[in-house]
């Protein structure tokens, strides 16, 4: 599984969206992946918070990491947010993925956000279809 793990790192760390956005992977093993964004202010939206597609962005990432980490293509089937807390310009934000549900060709992430203070700002789930 080595090499699967490496593979995946290989694609997050290359991946030119989360690059734009500033986004990092931090971590990643089989079945989980950390990722992380420090707040700039290009990423505000008009009411001068962080825009919710950049920390949606940040959760998806570690979500993708984390799912394509066994060697095989996984897509997402579906996502969703729950967002719990604003952050500030300058704020580091952490998002933690892991696997908590396996069945057959599907699988199940959550994915936890949270400031420098470990404080939680946002739940993400998602399921994904594994190719193989």
């Amino acid at each position: 599984m080595e090499d699967s793990v490496a593979t995946a790192r290989s694609l997050a760390e290359d991946d030119p969206y989360c690059e734009t956005l500033g986004i990092e992977l931090t971590d990643i093993g089989e079945g989980t992946a950390t990722t992380e964004l420090t707040v700039t202010e290009d990423l505000l939206n008009f009411h001068g918070t962080p825009h919710g597609g950049a920390v949606y962005s940040l959760a998806d990432a570690a979500f993708a990491a984390a799912s394509n980490s066994h060697g095989d293509t996984a897509v997402a089937l579906e996502t969703n947010i729950s967002y719990l807390d604003a952050v500030d310009v300058g704020d580091v934000l952490t998002a933690t993925a892991e696997e908590t549900h396996v069945a057959g060709r599907t699988a199940e992430y959550e994915v936890v956000v949270t400031d420098q203070d470990d404080e939680r700002i946002s739940t993400f789930r998602g399921r994904v279809y594994i190719l193989g």
